[in-house]
């Protein structure tokens, strides 16, 4: 520490450079969070996803239908304990803009199959008492203001009513919570018996379904034994593990991972290079200085560690403020009202990014600490 009001000067030495080699830092650092958020919010699913759950699709295609017998089917598999269905409703509140996801479901079954889900009980059962209802996360709720006991219109593109009306009306009876950050709260639930006898085609048919396992580990067999059940059949299945059903659900927009670390990397190694081009500067303008420090005593491995203090300082002084700014920035929540609900800056992503500034610095400085360290004394006061 009795080093750092040095190390601090020799950072004012050319105010310009250091302060655009700091924005320089702290932009792709601001950078890495939103792009840790955007990748959490495509792909976090797969983390949160229930192990002992399984999804049955279409076997063509999620937006083909399945029939609702199925259930009982499936729950006569060896090793499926329970199964219940869900049907994507398409549907949009006031304005195209204000999208989020609704789904008819069967509300016991549902709320048993997804604990994560948490729910009071006098709403849980104001839900089973009436046939129009509904309930909410609670990031919606927020959104648009709904309370418990409004009247809710959802206008469906897909699904209009058997008089023709695209128009459908929900009570609300229940706000939910996630049971941690990671879980999504904007879908809307209702009620499955109200949804298929108001509907005007298709009656009888459902999305997709989950099943729960009894065992885990018997989870690849049972998927097997539930797609040899419905083989040959009008309407094939396809069983996949939950987290494997959200990961193809965010392979539609691409591979989030790769193209994340793509831009990362591109990112990075420019600013490795912007970074270990000031370090260098800042070294070779200092020569003599540096040979004076030696010739009053400084040990070549005191003039290593100030010159490694120095570039580790800018480095995490931009990183430290980059991470700061995507951390407050990205808990604002979802920046595009509905497309990213779990849009957050995941600790583990915020650490990887402290230990990256602090990588960031050490690589950046080595070269240009190892060349002040080996350098002689007398070459550099001849270059003063």
């Amino acid at each position: 520490m009795k080093f750092l009001p040095l190390i601090w000067s020799n950072l004012k030495r050319k105010k310009a450079r250091t302060l655009l080699t700091l924005l320089s830092i702290l932009v792709a650092f601001i950078l890495f969070g939103f792009l840790s958020a955007i990748k959490q919010a495509l792909i976090g699913g797969v983390e949160v996803a229930g192990a002992n759950r399984l999804v049955v699709r279409h076997k063509v295609s999620i937006i083909q239908l399945l029939p609702e017998s199925y259930k009982a089917r499936m729950e006569k598999i060896p090793g499926v304990a329970l199964a219940t269905h869900q049907t994507w409703f398409g549907g949009i509140y006031q304005d195209p803009k204000n999208f989020f996801m609704q789904t008819p479901v069967v509300p016991e079954e549902f709320l048993d199959m997804h604990p994560e889900f948490v729910l009071a009980p006098e709403q849980k059962k104001a839900w089973l008492q009436t046939r129009t209802g509904a309930i909410v996360g609670r990031k919606s709720a927020d959104r648009f203001h709904w309370k418990i006991g409004d009247k809710i219109p959802i206008q469906s593109s897909i699904w209009g009513k058997s008089d023709r009306s695209q128009r459908w009306e929900f009570d609300l009876v229940g706000i939910y919570d996630g049971i941690d950050k990671g879980k999504d709260t904007t879908p809307l639930f209702f009620r499955y018996d109200y949804f298929d006898e108001a509907r005007g085609y298709r009656k009888g048919d459902v999305g997709w379904y989950t099943i729960r396992v009894k065992d885990p580990a018997q989870a690849v067999e049972v998927a097997k034994l539930v797609d040899q059940e419905f083989e040959n059949s009008p309407a094939e299945t396809k069983t996949e593990t939950e987290g494997a059903f959200v990961q193809a659900w965010a392979r539609q927009i691409g591979d989030i991972a790769f193209i994340t670390a793509s831009i990362l990397g591109a990112v990075f190694f420019t600013i490795l290079l912007v970074t270990a081009n000031t370090m260098a500067q800042a070294v070779r303008e200092r020569t003599g200085e540096l040979g004076v420090l030696k010739a009053i005593g400084f040990t070549s491995a005191q003039v290593l560690m100030l010159v490694l203090a120095e570039s580790c300082l800018l480095a995490m002084l931009g990183g430290g403020l980059g991470l700061a700014v995507a951390w407050l920035l990205t808990s604002r929540g979802d920046p595009t009202g509905g497309m990213l609900p779990k849009f957050f800056f995941p600790m583990g992503d915020l650490l990887l990014g402290a230990a990256m500034s602090v990588a960031l610095g050490l690589v950046t400085g080595i070269f240009p600490a190892l060349q002040a360290m080996r350098l002689r004394v007398a070459d550099a006061l001849r270059r003063m």
